[in-house]
Order: structure tokens, then sequence, then C-alpha cells
């Protein structure tokens, strides 16, 4: 795509952001945080109580931009072989023969992932990172765009093993969906009295162009200068009184092509240092661990980060 389409490919976003809030009343903040995710070629982390929209919002960006969309139910018992797949034996043939498993799809909805043991968790890793999985030592690469979407309950506790510091790492933004305004929660009644909003719900884009979009975030002119912002903002996550740990170089990554997919999705070619530090609690705050047993233990990761992003100098 020529530079000069970044204001068509705007548009196009937009129309997709638009398209999902056919079936999602309300919400679009959301919505736009997910697609800008999305397109960054991230994974989002959906923490939120039951009955907000989490399964719905999974489903509209599948059928919105017309991927395969794959749901995992996570629970106790469930197995890594359940997730990735496994080799079966074929008598007539006397081989094993490879049967995929549901992480084989565009848009992955891991439905309370925090149900399951660390080592069924575990199985996402090396899918969410590389976009492979591999089975008895052989590779099995996973169809481009690879998107999930992982809910959990952060209510309920009992019975659930929480994601460990790495896993987090994994997801490019983690996002509260919340309840509803009262108008909102009204007209949701009235799409919802006869039929499922999902039903009507047209694809507005498909996955070619989709991944040609993905590749354009990455082209998005970024400065050195805001390059520099970018690290100087992670690293004071590093040095935070705060802050036990900081975030990763992968933080650092992932905060630049959050920031690029902003600004593709305001319609421009280049990133503003608005769109930086406006990505960074988003992109941040789920990396950090507060210290224990101090004053800033209750507070959110989110507000420690905007704190810290008002201390680093912004270029002009």
């Amino acid at each position: 795509m020529p530079a000069k389409n970044h204001e068509a490919i705007a548009q196009k976003l937009h129309g997709l952001i638009g398209n999902v809030q056919k079936a999602i009343v309300g919400k679009r903040r959301v919505i736009l945080e997910s697609v800008a995710a999305l397109i960054s070629d991230g994974h989002v982390l959906l923490e939120d109580v039951p009955g907000v929209g989490k399964t719905l919002l999974a489903k509209a960006i599948a059928r919105s931009v017309a991927g395969e969309f794959r749901r995992i139910q996570f629970t106790a018992d469930l197995l890594p072989s359940d997730i990735t797949g496994l080799n079966v034996y074929q008598q007539q043939s006397g081989e094993f023969l490879f049967q995929e498993g549901p992480i084989f799809a565009n848009v992955l909805l891991a439905d309370e992932i925090n149900r399951a043991t660390p080592r069924t968790q575990s199985s996402l890793l090396e899918a969410m990172e590389e976009g492979q999985v591999t089975i008895d030592g052989e590779r099995h690469i996973l169809q481009p765009p690879f998107f999930v979407i992982a809910t959990q309950n952060p209510i309920e506790l009992e019975g659930t093993y929480p994601l460990p510091f790495s896993q987090m790492d994994r997801f490019m933004i983690r996002l509260s969906i919340g309840y509803l305004e009262a108008a909102e929660e009204e007209e949701m009644l009235r799409r919802q009295r006869l039929e499922d909003p999902l039903i009507d719900l047209e694809p507005v884009l498909d996955t070619v162009e989709l991944r040609k979009i993905q590749r354009r975030v990455r082209e998005t002119k970024i400065a050195d200068d805001l390059v520099s912002y970018v690290v100087q903002i992670v690293r004071a996550t590093r040095g935070a009184e705060a802050l036990e740990f900081g975030a990763s170089p992968r933080g650092s990554l992932d905060l630049m092509r959050y920031a690029q997919a902003l600004a593709l999705i305001d319609g421009r070619d280049y990133v503003l240092p608005d769109d930086v530090k406006s990505s960074a609690p988003i992109v941040l705050q789920h990396r950090v661990i507060q210290k224990k047993g101090s004053r800033f233990a209750t507070v959110s990761g989110g507000f420690l980060v905007e704190e810290l992003v008002e201390q680093v100098k912004v270029p002009v």
C-alpha cells in the first residue's frame, strides 16, 4: 500500500470499529483499543466480571475481519494437547497424523484462562510469541493473522491459577469493559429482544487486507527522539520507588507498535508524542509489579505508570 493511502486505511479501520459496534452497544473506546492491538499483531487480556460482553467482542471482531473464530473454555482438567492438537496413530497406514487443535484459528478466545493449570496456560506462550506450536519436536506454523483474546474473572479466586508474570507480558494490552450506562443497557435490550446481534454482522475486511494493514502499522514513521521517549518511559518503570519490577524490553516494543497503530487509526503515517503518552498506561500497567508492604501496594499499575509518564520529558 502506498504511503498516501494511510487516510484510506484509517477509514477502513473506523469502518471496522463501527461494524463491531453494531453488535456491542457503546464501549467504542474498548473496541478501538482492541482493534489497535489487532492491527499491531498483539494480543488482548480482558479482565472483567461475567456478562459484560467479552465473548461477544471476540466474536464480533472475528466476523468483521472474515477470520476463523474458535473458543476454548479453560478448565482445571484441560490439557495442553486440547489446545495445540496432537499426533494420532493411524492403524491403516501405520503412521502418526497431526490433528490440529483449536489454537489453529485467526481469532482465538481463551475463555477464563486463569481456570486452567499453569502447564496448560503455558501451551499458549509459543503460539502468542512466535506464531507456531511444537508437537513431538515438529514445528507447526499458525496461519496469520493470529489474535488471542483471553478473559479472566477478577472476582472469583477459588479454583483459579493466576497468570505468571511471564505470560502477562505476552499480552500487548489488558482491558476492562465495564458496565453499560443506563441508556446503553436499554438500547442493548431493544437490539437483542428478538435475535442475536451477530446474525446480520457482515465482514468489512478480509484476512489478506488485515495482514497488509498490520504491515503498514510497522511502516508508520516514528522519529528517533520518540523512540528514545518510549525507552525512557519503560526504563522509568524499572527504577521507580513504587515498583518491585518494571516493564520488559518486549514492553518497549509493544508500546512503540501500539502508538504506531493509534497514529494509523487517526489517519496519520507518523507517530506523535501524544500517541506514545496515551499508549503507555494501557500497554505497561500489567507488566509492572508494585512493592509489597509499601504505601504503593494498593495503587493500580495504570495509575503508577501515568505518574511516571508525567515525569518523563516529552520530546518537542
